[in-house]
């Protein structure tokens, strides 16, 4: 869009600490002007008083299932539920089906997303082959071809020695490695968090340390390698201890904390709702404050949602044969608003952990609105609170820990490239 202004807006940009009421102007895609009374008279103006303008989000973790599994979620509906969360970039995990673990899935992802996605979709490659833990894939083809890190998300890399190599080799194309960090057999059979709600709802449990002693394993293993290590879904105070203190050491490693966990705790299983079923588990109220001081510290980099769609019937179980996963795109920031409401990040922090920090931490370009910077962003409703049903979310899958829970905050329009690719006033 030519001649594009946003108009007496809350200017939220992390990366220049900026927080002030500006406007915004876009030619050619880019921003191209920023400040108070812009000379001109462009095509196009939008009236932004009382809303928040802010970078575009980006999510280092998501699964958008296509190839093979487009009936929990495709590439189009996936990047629909992404626009209206406000996210503008998405890196999509590799546990498709076929796995994306050589260069031809990986460039047909990257076919569709420009073929069907209203968002930027960036994939992950898998780390070994078919995510099996054994072989590593080809990381320099699958990085000409467009993978921007790798990761057996959903998988755990059991062997020492393959995670070892598959970090010095992701060194050699500079490129992170996303770990999922769980014990899986201190893990074994558990559902949910091991500890007194556990114990009550008669469901086996999977310990904290399930996920600590795999941190702890692949901090030293990128200590040893230098290479860049970054840890998923950080659910367990014990491994935001753990990371703080490999960052105080100088080993290079980025780590990232989902909103459910930064919400929840596993006492919401008690009613067996398998929308509050995912891997990690949520844990303790003590771990969920360790969460929330390690991402106001910066411990933890970054928000990302770990979004996981399943269809209604995968989900409509008993709670021991659910599968693991929650969606997330379209409640990231809400929840996060709520995080901030409760004292323990500013406004401008908040918006910094879900853009300029995961665009920083992938090396991304993205995450802030400096002119000349490419047009994704967001206008934000602060105060306009919300109850989401089923029908309410654009994914294709409804499993949400947050529906019908009352939310303050709320997407009303994303940008990219300066073109609008989600209304909440209309609806798409």
């Amino acid at each position: 869009m030519s001649g594009l202004r946003i108009r007496k807006a809350r200017v939220l940009d992390p990366a220049s600490g900026r927080d002030e009421e500006l406007d915004l102007e876009v030619e050619g895609g880019r921003i191209s002007a920023l400040g108070r009374d812009l000379p001109g008279r462009p095509e196009h103006v939008v009236e932004a008083d009382g809303l928040w303008l802010a970078p575009g989000f980006v999510d280092l973790h998501s699964h958008l299932r296509e190839p093979g599994q487009e009936y929990k979620e495709d590439i189009a509906s996936g990047s629909l539920a992404a626009a209206a969360g406000g996210f503008t970039t998405v890196c999509c995990m590799a546990n498709t089906d076929p796995v994306n673990d050589s260069p031809a899935i990986t460039e047909y992802i990257r076919r569709r997303a420009r073929e069907s996605a209203r968002v930027r979709v960036r994939p992950i490659a898998a780390a070994t082959q078919g995510l099996r833990g054994e072989i590593m894939t080809e990381m320099i083809s699958l990085t000409k071809a467009g993978a921007v890190a790798f990761s057996d998300d959903g998988e755990v890399i059991r062997d020492a020695a393959v995670m070892r190599r598959v970090l010095e080799y992701a060194r050699g194309v500079d490129r992170p490695v996303i770990a999922h960090c769980e014990d899986p057999d201190l893990r074994g059979a558990g559902v949910m968090h091991e500890g007194g709600c556990s114990t009550a709802c008669g469901l086996t449990g999977s310990p904290a340390e399930a996920e600590s002693v795999m941190v702890a394993r692949d901090l030293e293993l990128a200590r040893l390698s230098g290479a860049h290590l970054h840890i998923a879904h950080v659910s367990a105070g014990r491994s935001v201890e753990l990371i703080r203190e490999a960052k105080e050491r100088g080993v290079r490693v980025t780590a990232e904390v989902t909103p459910h966990h930064l919400t929840f705790t596993d006492e919401i299983v008690r009613n067996y709702d398998t929308n509050a079923k995912m891997a990690p588990p949520l844990r303790s109220a003590r771990d969920r404050e360790a969460l929330r001081e390690g991402l106001a510290d910066g411990t933890l980099d970054c928000v990302a949602t770990d979004h996981a769609p399943h269809a209604a019937y995968e989900k409509d179980v008993e709670f021991t044969a659910a599968p693991f996963g929650v969606v997330g795109l379209e409640t990231a920031l809400p929840a996060l608003l709520a995080v901030v409401r409760s004292g323990a990040l500013s406004e401008l922090e908040a918006v910094a952990k879900l853009s300029h920090a995961p665009a920083r931490a992938f090396g991304l370009r993205a995450g802030t609105l400096e002119v000349g910077a490419l047009a994704d962003f967001v206008l934000i409703a602060p105060e306009l609170a919300w109850k989401p049903e089923p029908s309410d979310l654009r994914s294709r899958s409804k499993n949400s820990p947050f529906l019908r829970r009352e939310l303050v905050g709320r997407v009303v329009g994303t940008f990219v490239a300066g073109e609008r690719v989600f209304d909440l006033g209309t609806g798409s």
